[in-house]
This record gives C-alpha cells, sequence and structure tokens, in this order.
C-alpha cells in the first residue's frame, strides 16, 4: 500500500507519495493533466538544475540575508545530484501541462527544497521564496530552453555530424578513382566520379552546420532577470547578468543576459530560426539517405553501383533479402524533424501580449529533433555509410552503356547531330560508337578520342 505524506500550498493540503521529493503543486499537476505519455525531457531539468544552481550564488552575493551561506550549500548540492542523473525520478510532469512551464519549475523548485530540508534535517529551504528567489516561472522556463536546445546541440548533435562528415572523407579519399554515370531527373547524365558524388554530401553537412552555428548563437540571449513580464520585479539589479554569466561558466557556452526581456519572454524567433536549420539539415539527410538506397538497390535488378552493410535479414517471407534499414530509418528522422518544426512554428505564431504560452511543447518538438537527429546520424554512420563499398564493375558497365557520354560529342558535330546519334543508338540498341560511325557523323579512332568518361570528370 502506498504511503502519503500531507504537503500544503496556496490551494491547501495535498496528499503527495512519501516516498518521492516533489510537494504539492507537482502532485496537483500529476492530477490535473493525465495526458499522454510524453514528459518534461530530461535535458530541460537538466538546464533548470543549471538555472537554480546559478541563482541561488547570485543570490547568495546580491541578497545575502535571504540566500545563507547554508541555504547556497544545500541548493547547490541537490542541483549538482539532478546533474548527476541521480533524482530522474523526481521530474514526472507531462509535456501537456500549463503553457509557461510553470509546474515543471515549480517541480524543480520543491525537489530542491524538499531534498535540502531533507539533508538539513530541519526545513530550511522554501520552494517560491528560496529556490525560486529572484525569479519566475515567465523568465526561467524560456531560460532553461535555451541552455537544454544549445548544450544539447553542442553536446550531441555537431559531434554526430563530424562523426559522419569523417567518414565520407574517407570515402572520397577511397573513391578518387572510381568513374560512374551522373544522374540528373533519375534518368542517365554525363560521368561524375564516385568521390565528387561523395563531396556534395559531405558539403550539405558542412553548410547545415553553419546554419546551425547562426542559429545556436540567437539562443545565447538568456530571458532570466526579466521574472514575470520583462520588468524585472523582485529581482535585484544585476541579477539576470550574473546569473547568465553562472551558467555561461557552468556549460562553458556563451551565454548571455538578453538586451530585451519583453521580447525574451514572448518571443520565439530563435528557437524557430534555430530550428529550421535543423530542418535543412534533415532535408539534406533525406537525401543522402535516399541516394545511398538508390545507388544500392537490387542486388540484381536496381543500379547495384555500391553495396552497403547487410545488418538484419529484411523479409519475413523472402529468404536471403535484406533491405537498407538504416537508409529507411534516417528519412523517417527526417520527416518528424520536419513535423516538428511545423509544430515550433506554430507554437511561435501565438504569443500573446508579455508571454508565449506553447513552451513546453515547442521545448519538446526542439529538444527530440535534437535528440533522434544526433542518434540516428550515429546510427546511419556507424552502420551503414562507413560501410559504404563502390561496386567498380557495375559502375563501369552501366557508365559504358550510357547514351549521355554522347554529350562529349557536341563540340565537334554539334548539338542536333549529336542527339540523333543517341537517339539511333537507343531504338537500334546499338552503341553511340556505332551510331556515330554509321551516321556518317565520326570515324571510330575520332570517337574514341572524344568520348573518354575518365576526362568528363
Amino acid at each position: 500500500m502506498t504511503e502519503y505524506r500531507i504537503m500544503h500550498d496556496t490551494m491547501g493540503e495535498v496528499r503527495v507519495p512519501a516516498d518521492h521529493f516533489w510537494g504539492a503543486q507537482t502532485e496537483r499537476s500529476l492530477e490535473n493533466f493525465p495526458i499522454g505519455t510524453e514528459t518534461m525531457p530530461e535535458e530541460i531539468i537538466c538546464a533548470f538544475a543549471y538555472l537554480k544552481k546559478a541563482a541561488a550564488e547570485v543570490n547568495h552575493t546580491l541578497l545575502p540575508e535571504k540566500i545563507t551561506d547554508e541555504k547556497l550549500a544545500l541548493i547547490t548540492k541537490v542541483c549538482d545530484e539532478i546533474l548527476a542523473g541521480l533524482m530522474k525520478d523526481e521530474f514526472p510532469l507531462s509535456v501537456w501541462q500549463t503553457g509557461s512551464g510553470t509546474q515543471t519549475n515549480m517541480n524543480v523548485n520543491e525537489v530542491i527544497a524538499f531534498t535540502g530540508n531533507l539533508r538539513a534535517g530541519t526545513t530550511i529551504l522554501h520552494p517560491n521564496d528560496d529556490v525560486n528567489c529572484s525569479q519566475s516561472s515567465n523568465d526561467t522556463f524560456p531560460t532553461a530552453m535555451s541552455i537544454a536546445a544549445a548544450v544539447s546541440i553542442y553536446e550531441n548533435l555537431l559531434p554526430a555530424m563530424q562523426e559522419l562528415t569523417e567518414t565520407l572523407l574517407r570515402l572520397e579519399d577511397e573513391n578518387r578513382d572510381a568513374v560512374k554515370s551522373g544522374r540528373t531527373h533519375l534518368m542517365d547524365a554525363v560521368p561524375i566520379r564516385f568521390s565528387q558524388e561523395i563531396s556534395g554530401w559531405r558539403t550539405m553537412l558542412s553548410v547545415s552546420r553553419e546554419h546551425i552555428d547562426a542559429g545556436v548563437k540567437s539562443l545565447m540571449a538568456l530571458a532570466i532577470g526579466g521574472t514575470a513580464v520583462g520588468t524585472g520585479l523582485n529581482a535585484p539589479e544585476g541579477f539576470g547578468r550574473l546569473t547568465a554569466l553562472k551558467i555561461k561558466e557552468y556549460t562553458g557556452l556563451p551565454f548571455r543576459e538578453a538586451e530585451n526581456k519583453f521580447h525574451a519572454l514572448t518571443s520565439l524567433d530563435r528557437f524557430v530560426f534555430t530550428h529550421g536549420a535543423l530542418k535543412g539539415l534533415a532535408a539534406d539527410l533525406m537525401k543522402i539517405a535516399n541516394d545511398v538506397r538508390w545507388l544500392a538497390s537490387g542486388p540484381r535488378l536496381g543500379l547495384s553501383e555500391i553495396t552497403i552493410p547487410e545488418n538484419e535479414p529484411g523479409s519475413s517471407i523472402m529468404p536471403g533479402k535484406v533491405n537498407p534499414t538504416q537508409c529507411e530509418s534516417m528519412t523517417m528522422v527526417a520527416l518528424r524533424v520536419m513535423g516538428n518544426d511545423t509544430t515550433i512554428g506554430m507554437a511561435a505564431s501565438q504569443g500573446n501580449f508579455e508571454l508565449n504560452v506553447f513552451l513546453p511543447v515547442t521545448a519538446y518538438s526542439f529538444l527530440q529533433s535534437v535528440r533522434l537527429l544526433s542518434d540516428g546520424i550515429r546510427s546511419f554512420t556507424r552502420r551503414c555509410v562507413s560501410g559504404i563499398r563502390a561496386n567498380r564493375d557495375r559502375m563501369r558497365e552501366n557508365l559504358n552503356r550510357s547514351l549521355m557520354l554522347v554529350t562529349a560529342l557536341s563540340p565537334k558535330i554539334g548539338y542536333e547531330n549529336a542527339a540523333k546519334t543517341a537517339k539511333t543508338a537507343f531504338q537500334e540498341d546499338i552503341s553511340l560508337r556505332e551510331a556515330a560511325v554509321k551516321l556518317g557523323f565520326l570515324t571510330g579512332e575520332e570517337y574514341d578520342a572524344l568520348v573518354r568518361p575518365e576526362d568528363m570528370t
């Protein structure tokens, strides 16, 4: 049988499970929002731990009579435990709660206060008066969103992108001598080196990195210090600036105080902008994954110009079938990110007066995109891209059969005669060389001198 303890807030008493450290407002949120299975992301909780620790240190400096040495030590210790992942079960609230994220802010405040008081053996910390000192949910939740978004990108996404980039660089070097048919409109085109095709994929990642870096810079401006509506009511002068500096110190990222808190509290444009760069990355990954599975299609009736790792059986009925499952997984991740981008854009458009109240769904969607992209890229890199091998014989066979080699003849015989040569070769099922000679446009020796696929790249 579950045991309870009695906690209270401004609305009265609430029964809270005795084996958990949250308080009355957290419990009310659990009762009032039994919606879905999506809980507040761990990245947001860690960001709050950075924020509450920083706020306590700054309050200790600016309001030493309020946040004493003992209170600071208790808050700091609990925040460090949260950051170490020791209290994950204490943050159970649904994403589908109040649009300001107030209940998650209070969840963190209550857990820190109750745990700190347990450590002290007496009631020293109050969740609102001490842990939330100089703060409001309206400035802490947007601040936590910025911290969580930036940290997750730098710690997870960018390293995953770098791993894929380095893998592609290796493949470029290995395939400089592999010449294949290019394709445009899904139709045969002039020759290209496989290394050149790979370099296009690699550059997509480097350009996406530039776009993401630009977005993350906008996330560095923190709303903290604005309190309820941006005026900074109940926060001492310099609180926002000093708290941002502390967070910069903890994370190693260049966080700073937002110049205009009224903007920082009500606008989510920085998340729209940065997630737009994530959507751009998702679009490029969709293209790369689709290229890989097209090139690997077959093994006998498709292009079959590359082979990819065989990771698991592909069919429950067709023995021996192997499918490009990592490509399929990567493309599904890309679609989810594109869907999240729509959600974030719509949420950002709904800021009314001094506050946007679509914060939890924005945070959840943004962080899900970062997490899926990070995990998806790592899996795609390690279980597919790293094992790509060029099927040079098939590339050469397809290249030699390509009618678009005729492009090399245009400067000599003209566009219209070159087109006639290609159509004749196709209609009569003969080689381009045979068609050019038959039509009297070139001798065989002249054709051989002009059509050298390696020189056409």
